[in-house]
């Protein structure tokens, strides 16, 4: 069965943090304008959605003929890889799975490059040598989903041209930078697209202005052959009505971004400090109920109790107990369980930054859990 997180359908009622969702919500007037736009829905939608580009690229200050829009970033994916037909590729993971499932539906070849865990799930420079002329393409998450980690664009820019030297496209999903609190030029690869036509950057409104529920993603890219290409192998009516005019409008709300990345900075901030009291404190001694034997912690640290690893978006990626995240169904609560991932196993999970009455109800859980394996 295909995994992903936001399944409130299965569990209604309950708080979820395993889909990364803008807090604050979608935008009043987003809605209303996606409302509004139900009484259009008579009419086919505006094929090749002009007013909806000239908005993003106004949003992004680039071009209106370098964006093409999707039912959400993963249409956009599998429609870049349908039209290009990759023989072999390159993934460092773990990392965000429909490029996985893109490239499979195609019969890509895939170059797996692990992100380690002794490493903080940095990539490092010795990792770029696997970029080689027998690859075609390469997929780059930044921040990554699910680790939280942040790569700068001079490292990035040293990726493009590898791939640029070998004939590779690659491609940045940035889908999450908008959370990030920090200048956009140290972290967004969009200055590169003029200079670079082997790039191509993927954006969504689904989880920054929380509307996953109207699926619209797009891409940026310079190269015009790959841009035709994908139109050739996108049906023509692939963004509803509703979605258009919710994207033209979410598109004018740049001061609903900034609220948006205070707002996670803030309530980010204030999970962090309550999880950091949960990681393992070397030298104390503790006493594990399950066995009934005295340990020290350094001993326990693999199955209690967290260990935190990447948050530079509106998530937090951490280790923990086997079964996390049922314990925590019994509290009416969902968090995304990532064993699924490759390069991942048991014990590793993610949590989107919710509200401080939410993220408290998730903290008392947490002690609650706390208490069940420790005295």
């Amino acid at each position: 069965m295909y995994q992903h997180g936001g399944d409130v359908y299965s569990h209604p009622n309950f708080i979820d943090f395993s889909a990364n969702i803008n807090l604050l919500g979608a935008p009043q007037r987003v809605i209303e304008c996606a409302k509004a736009a139900i009484n259009e829905i008579t009419h086919y939608p505006q094929v090749g959605y002009h007013r909806l580009r000239q908005a993003i690229a106004e949003l992004e200050q680039v071009e209106s003929q370098q964006i093409i829009c999707g039912n959400g970033a993963a249409e956009v994916f599998f429609t870049l890889v349908s039209a290009l037909k990759p023989k072999k590729a390159l993934l460092y993971i773990p990392t965000f799975q429909e490029y996985e499932h893109a490239l499979k539906h195609v019969n890509c070849q895939i170059v797996y490059e692990y992100l380690r865990e002794e490493q903080g799930f940095q990539i490092e420079e010795s990792q770029l040598q696997q970029i080689d002329n027998t690859i075609d393409m390469v997929f780059f998450c930044n921040p990554n989903n699910p680790t939280g980690i942040l790569t700068r664009t001079d490292f990035l820019e040293q990726m493009l041209k590898i791939c640029k030297e070998v004939g590779a496209v690659l491609v940045v999903d940035e889908c999450f930078l908008d959370f990030v609190l920090a200048t956009e030029e140290l972290y967004s690869m969009k200055n590169y697209l003029e200079e670079y036509l082997n790039l191509f950057i993927v954006k969504a409104f689904t989880k920054t202005f929380g509307m996953p529920g109207l699926r619209l993603g797009y891409g940026l890219c310079k190269n015009k052959i790959i841009l035709e290409k994908m139109k050739s192998v996108t049906q023509p009516w692939n963004v509803s009505v509703p979605a258009q005019e919710a994207g033209i409008a979410a598109a004018q709300e740049k001061n609903y971004l900034i609220k948006t990345r205070l707002a996670v900075e803030k309530e980010k901030t204030f999970l962090l400090e309550q999880l950091l009291n949960y990681q393992p404190q070397v030298n104390q001694m503790v006493l594990l109920k399950s066995s009934g034997q005295e340990t020290n912690l350094e001993q326990v640290q693999e199955k209690f109790f967290i260990q935190i690893y990447g948050y530079a978006a509106n998530f937090i990626f951490f280790k923990s107990i086997i079964n996390l995240d049922l314990e925590l169904k019994t509290y009416g609560i969902l968090i995304r369980n990532c064993s699924n991932f490759q390069g991942l196993g048991e014990g590793w999970y993610r949590i989107a930054v919710r509200t401080r009455k939410e993220n408290q109800a998730l903290i008392y859980a947490l002690e609650d859990i706390r208490k069940k394996y420790f005295f």
